[in-house]
């Protein structure tokens, strides 16, 4: 079970591999992002990318599964204030293995809630060339594993 207090910079933690499936990259783009470059092989074919790619948003999901069996299901996490900063680098495709890194910036424990702290954190995404697919910065809530006193 991973705390607060077992985060520290520059630690990285390997989260794992997932493969984009088609059917399921469409699925998830027409419910939510039902653009033709996500949603139909022939509209995209003739779009700027030249080929059927996956949603940013679903790239997105794919990370959050990731991160979640890798670490979070096995942590104190109490969820988190959000993201600052998230990009999409290279378009995501059917067949693509993406992997997920989550590296600590920065800790800090909350000056108001003794039993929880913050870690700010850096998380990419690539895909089996090792080409960066995502990048993201934010931040994570995490327990305490012993909460510090009050003054």
């Amino acid at each position: 079970m991973y705390f607060f207090e077992d985060f520290a910079p520059g630690q990285v933690y390997e989260l794992g591999f997932v493969q984009v499936h088609e059917e399921e990259m469409v699925a998830f783009a027409r419910r939510f992002d039902p653009q033709p470059f996500h949603v139909d092989r022939q509209a995209a074919a003739s779009s700027s990318y030249g080929r059927l790619i996956a949603s940013g948003w679903y790239t997105c999901s794919l990370f959050m599964r990731l991160y979640v069996d890798g670490l979070l299901r096995n942590s104190s996490s109490h969820g988190s204030p959000g993201v600052e900063d998230l990009r999409w680098l290279h378009p995501v495709e059917p067949g693509d293995v993406l992997s997920g890194h989550f590296e600590v910036l920065k800790t800090r424990p909350s000056s108001r809630r003794p039993n929880r702290g913050t870690v700010l954190f850096s998380s990419e995404m690539t895909n089996q060339d090792d080409v960066a697919v995502l990048r993201m910065r934010g931040r994570g809530l995490f327990g305490r594993r012993s909460p510090a006193r009050p003054m």
